[in-house]
C-alpha cells in the first residue's frame, strides 16, 4: 500500500519554483508594510538560504569544474574561446550604453560627507595584479574565501593532472559531483523561503526614502541595465544562434535574474545557474567553467555603474568630456569591471579608478562611492540579476551556435518553463 501525500506536500511539488518564489516575494512585501518588526526577524530565513548558496558554491564550483575535466573526451569541443568574447564583448557593450545615457540623461550628485574607510585600488595594474595574485593562491584559502579565480585554476590543474589516474579515482570524483549537486538542489527548494526573509528584511530596514533623492540617477543606470538585458543581449544572442532570442533571455532573466536579484551576490547565484543550465541540457564540461568564470569577469551590470556614477560626477564638476575620453572610460570600465571581484567592496570601489581619468581627486571619488551605497539597494540588485543571468543567456547562446540539436532540444525546455 502506497502511502498518501500530504497535501501541502503534493501542492508545492506541483507548483514551479518561480511561483513559489512569486508567492515569497509578494508575502516579504506584505510582511515588510504590515509587521515591521517580525519581518526583521523573518530576515533569518534570507540570511540563511545566502549563507548555503555561499557555502556550497565554492566546493560545487571545484568538484564540478575538476569532473567536467575528468571526463572531457579528447578532440570535444568546449566552446569557452567564444563563450569568453560574448563576455568581454557584452561588458564594453554595457560600458558604451551607460556612457551614451549619461550624456542624453546627465545626472546630479548631492555629495555627501566622508565616506567609510575604504581603500580603492591605485589603478588598472592594482586591480590585474590582484587578479594574477588571485590565481596562485592556496587551495584551501581559495575555497574558505571563495576566491573564485583560485578555485577554479586548482581545479582546472587537478583536472588535467587527473586525467590519467585509474578509473575508481575519476568515479568517486563524479559521484562526488553528483551529491554536491544534490545537496545544490536541496538549498535552491528553500529559495522562495529565502526570498521571503531577504524581501520583508531589506523593506522594513531600509525602505526606500532614502533613494527619491536620487531618482533619475538611479533612473539613467537601471535604463541603461534593462535596455543591456532586453535590446543588446537579445541582439548579440540573436547574432549568435540566428533564432528568437527573447524565450531563451525572459527564461534567464526568470529563473536566473530574478534570484540573484533579492541575494545580490554573483558567487551565491552560481549554484543557480549551473542548475539552469543542466535544465536547458547544455554539457556540462562547458557550463561546469564558463559559469563561475562568468560570475568573475562577466560584468556588464559593473560597467554601467561605474561609468554612470564616474560620468555623473563628470557632470556635477562641470567637466567637459570629449569622444575620445569617453571610449577610454568605455575601456577603463569593461577592464576594472572584469577584476571588481579581486577588490574588496565591488564595482563601486573602482569609480576613483575610472574618475581620475577626469583629474577628479580620491576625496570626491569616495564621496561618490558614497552615494552609490545609498542608492545600494536598487542598483547592486539590479547589477547583479543582469551579470548573473548573462552568464547563462551567452554560454547557452554559443552551446546552441556549436550544436543545433542542441538549440531543438533546448527550445523546448525554455517553451515548457
Amino acid at each position: 500500500m502506497t502511502k498518501q501525500q500530504h497535501p501541502l506536500l503534493r501542492l508545492i511539488n506541483s507548483t514551479s519554483l518561480i511561483s513559489q518564489i512569486l508567492v515569497g516575494l509578494v508575502l516579504g512585501i506584505l510582511l515588510a508594510s504590515f509587521a515591521p518588526e517580525l519581518a526583521k526577524s523573518v530576515g533569518l530565513l534570507g540570511s540563511l538560504f545566502v549563507g548555503g548558496l555561499k557555502a556550497v558554491a565554492p566546493v560545487l564550483v571545484f568538484v564540478l569544474v575538476m569532473s567536467a575535466i575528468i571526463g572531457h573526451k579528447q578532440g570535444q569541443k568546449s566552446n569557452m574561446k567564444p563563450i569568453l568574447v560574448l563576455y568581454i564583448l557584452g561588458t564594453f557593450s554595457a560600458a558604451l550604453v551607460a556612457v551614451i545615457a549619461s550624456f542624453l540623461f546627465p545626472s546630479n550628485l548631492h555629495l555627501v560627507a566622508n565616506s567609510a574607510e575604504l581603500s580603492p585600488p591605485g589603478g588598472i595594474t592594482e586591480v590585474l595584479q590582484t587578479l594574477l595574485f588571485n590565481v596562485v593562491t592556496n587551495p584551501v584559502k581559495a575555497l574558505l574565501e571563495a576566491n573564485y579565480i583560485g578555485i577554479l585554476a586548482w581545479a582546472i590543474a587537478l583536472g588535467i593532472a587527473l586525467r590519467h589516474a585509474s578509473e575508481s579515482t575519476k568515479a568517486v570524483i563524479i559521484d562526488l559531483s553528483h551529491a554536491t549537486t544534490w545537496i545544490v538542489k536541496a538549498v535552491i527548494r528553500c529559495a522562495p523561503l529565502g526570498i521571503l526573509g531577504l524581501v520583508s528584511s531589506t523593506l522594513a530596514e531600509t525602505g526606500f526614502d532614502a533613494l527619491f533623492g536620487y531618482a533619475q540617477l538611479l533612473a539613467v543606470l537601471l535604463g541603461s541595465m534593462l535596455f543591456i538585458a532586453l535590446v543588446v543581449n537579445p541582439l548579440i544572442v540573436f547574432l549568435k544562434i540566428r533564432r528568437n532570442p527573447y524565450p531563451l533571455v525572459f527564461t534567464c532573466l526568470r529563473e536566473s535574474g530574478l534570484t540573484a536579484f533579492f541575494t545580490r551576490s554573483s558567487a551565491a547565484n552560481i549554484p543557480v545557474n549551473m542548475t539552469l543550465c543542466e535544465k536547458l541540457r547544455l554539457p556540462e564540461d562547458t557550463y561546469a567553467v564558463s559559469i563561475p568564470l562568468g560570475a568573475t569577469i562577466n560584468m556588464a551590470g559593473a560597467a554601467i555603474t561605474i561609468t554612470v556614477l564616474s560620468l555623473a560626477a563628470v557632470h556635477t564638476l562641470g567637466i567637459e568630456v570629449d569622444i575620445a575620453t569617453a571610449l577610454l572610460l568605455s575601456v577603463v570600465a569593461t577592464v576594472s569591471a572584469c577584476g571588481a571581484s579581486g577588490v574588496a567592496g565591488g564595482s563601486l570601489l573602482l569609480i576613483p579608478l575610472a574618475c581620475s581619468l577626469f583629474g577628479i581627486g580620491n576625496d570626491i571619488a569616495m564621496q561618490v562611492v558614497a552615494v552609490g551605497f545609498i542608492i545600494g539597494v536598487l542598483q547592486d540588485s539590479a547589477e547583479t540579476a543582469l551579470n548573473s543571468s548573462t552568464d547563462v543567456l551567452f554560454t547557452a547562446a554559443t552551446c546552441m551556435a556549436e550544436d543545433k540539436s542542441l538549440l531543438e532540444s533546448s527550445t523546448e525546455v525554455v517553451g515548457e518553463a
